[in-house]
C-alpha cells in the first residue's frame, strides 16, 4: 500500500467543507476512523454500550411481530413482516452516533490498511466495541424478556420462534450470510458519509437494513440479542447454539466489512491516484 499518497491527500483534503467524490469520501472515513482511535477507550466503550442498548429496539419490535403472528399465519411469512420494523433500531444507533461494530468494521480498518495504525491497535479497539455492544445487548435483552411478557406485547413463544429462526442454519450458511450483512453495513457507513441531509441518511439506513432483514442475513449484534433471549426462555436454544452463532456471525461481519469495502475501496483509491 502507498502510505505516502494517503498521507499527502489526507493532509490536503481533510479540512475541506464539501465532500465531492469517492476519494474525498475515503479521506473523510479515514479521518473519522482516526478520531475514534484518538478517543479515550472508556468513552468508546460507553458509546458502544449505548449502541448495544439502542439496537435492542429492533429486537423489541421484531419480537412483537413474531409474538403477534406466530400461530396466526404461516411462519414463513413472519420474517418478511418483521423486516419492515427491523431497521428502526439501526436508525436510532446511527443517527445518534453510537458506536456499532458492524458499522465500524471498515471505518476502523482503513487506518490500518493505510499504515497509520497497527493490526494490534485494530484488534484492541474492535474488542472494546464488541464488548460494549454485546454487554448492552445482554442488558436490553434481559429487560425486554422480562418486560415484554409483563406488558403483554411479547410472548415466550414469539421469542423462541425468532431465536430458532435466526440460529437454526448451518455454521457455513451463517458465515456466508454474515459476510453479506457485514458488507452491507460497511456500505451503509460509506454512503452515509456522502449524504448531508438527515432525511437522506434515514432513508439509506432503512433501505440497507431492510435488505438485511428481508434476505434473512445475520447481524452479529442484533442476532446476539435475539439468540440470547431464546437462550434465556427456550430449551430449543443451548449455550453452544449461542456461542457458535455469535462467533460465526462476528467473523463473517468482520470479513464482509473489511474485505469488500475497506480493502477494495482503498485499492480503487490508490489505483485512481497512481493514474493521476
Amino acid at each position: 500500500m502507498d502510505k505516502y499518497n494517503v498521507d499527502e491527500i489526507v493532509e490536503t483534503k481533510a479540512e475541506k467543507e464539501e465532500i465531492q467524490d469517492q476519494d474525498d469520501i475515503l479521506v473523510k472515513q479515514l479521518c473519522e476512523g482516526m478520531d475514534t482511535y484518538r478517543k479515550k477507550r472508556f468513552s468508546t466503550f460507553l458509546s458502544s454500550l449505548m449502541a448495544g442498548l439502542e439496537i435492542g429496539f429492533s429486537f423489541l419490535l421484531v419480537a412483537i411481530v413474531y409474538s403477534l403472528f406466530t400461530g396466526q399465519i404461516d411462519d414463513k411469512f413472519i420474517p418478511y413482516i418483521a423486516a419492515f420494523v427491523y431497521p428502526l433500531g439501526f436508525i436510532l444507533v446511527v443517527m445518534g452516533k453510537s458506536v456499532l461494530f458492524t458499522e465500524q468494521t471498515s471505518l476502523l480498518s482503513l487506518p490500518v490498511i493505510s499504515g497509520k495504525k497497527t493490526i494490534g491497535d485494530l484488534i484492541s479497539l474492535w474488542g472494546i466495541v464488541i464488548l460494549g455492544n454485546l454487554v448492552g445487548g445482554y442488558i436490553i435483552g434481559l429487560f425486554i424478556v422480562w418486560m415484554g411478557p409483563a406488558l403483554g406485547v411479547i410472548s415466550l413463544e414469539g421469542i423462541e420462534s425468532l431465536a430458532f429462526h435466526v440460529s437454526h442454519f448451518s455454521t457455513m450458511t451463517i458465515l456466508g450470510s454474515s459476510v453479506l450483512a457485514g458488507w452491507l453495513m460497511a456500505l451503509l457507513s460509506w454512503i452515509i458519509t456522502s449524504t448531508e441531509s438527515a432525511s437522506g441518511k434515514i432513508v439509506i439506513i432503512y433501505m440497507i437494513t431492510f435488505i438485511i432483514a428481508t434476505a434473512g442475513l445475520h447481524h452479529s449484534i442484533v442476532g446476539s440479542i435475539e439468540v440470547f433471549a431464546g437462550l434465556l426462555t427456550s430449551s430449543k436454544i443451548s449455550l453452544m447454539d449461542y456461542l457458535t452463532f455469535q462467533s460465526t456471525a462476528l467473523v463473517g461481519n468482520s470479513v464482509g466489512g473489511v474485505f469488500f469495502v475497506a480493502i477494495l475501496k482503498y485499492g480503487a483509491f490508490l489505483a485512481n491516484n497512481k493514474e493521476n
